[in-house]
């Protein structure tokens, strides 16, 4: 390739990250809720083992979130505002954790936090796997989540990636997102089935 057009191609490559930047900070100012469906897929540290499970999300800003997962096995996530909880039918089990030690660095609160560039600091990554991609550091430490990126394609979120202390990598890929769309508020809100073993937090 000839100086100049190598020149001009790492120009183009370069905005293309930096539009990565700008189609989060977009997501996040733009976007006060929504809802999609999501393919989850977590790789062990060894790189071999993989599990993967499916279900969809809805989210409305600030912090109230709700994750279905479907399959392979039936689990409910629902952030209210001030609490996260998490059901489990199979065993009947239910718990709540306050929203601040919940939250940390994880996808929700990038999907419906209040300020992502108060949380993390935002980093232009290579493009890859056809997306432009946004690493999302912690300015706190966090001791679950240790790396985050986000994948966009076009000014669409594709994806979030993301890596625990454990060294498990999480893949969760979004399809059918509808930005902005109409949310009824008791979908943010956890009542107990009868029976349930509730477990609840001050």
């Amino acid at each position: 390739m000839k100086p100049l057009a190598l020149g001009a191609a790492m120009v183009v490559s370069g905005l293309a990250h930096a539009d990565a930047v700008e189609a989060l900070r977009d997501f996040a100012k733009d976007v006060r809720s929504g809802r999609a469906e999501f393919t989850q897929t977590v790789t062990a540290p060894d790189g071999k083992r993989k599990k993967t499970s499916s279900g969809s999300f809805e989210f409305q800003r600030p912090n109230q979130f709700r994750f279905v997962y479907s399959k392979p096995f039936e689990q409910l996530i629902v952030g209210d505002g001030k609490k996260v909880w998490m059901y489990d039918p199979d065993l009947q089990q239910a718990s709540s954790r306050k929203l601040d030690q919940a939250l940390g660095a994880s996808p929700a609160a990038l999907l419906a936090g209040t300020n992502i560039e108060r949380d993390f600091e935002l980093k232009p990554q290579p493009d890859s796997q056809g997306m432009s991609w946004v690493q999302a550091v912690p300015r706190q430490p966090d001791a679950v989540v240790q790396s985050l990126r986000i994948g966009f394609k076009g000014r669409e979120l594709a994806a979030i990636e993301l890596q625990d202390g454990f060294g498990q990598r999480s893949l969760i890929q979004f399809s059918a997102l509808v930005p902005n769309a109409s949310v009824a508020p008791e979908r943010f809100r956890f009542v107990a089935p009868p029976g349930t073993d509730v477990i609840d937090s001050p």
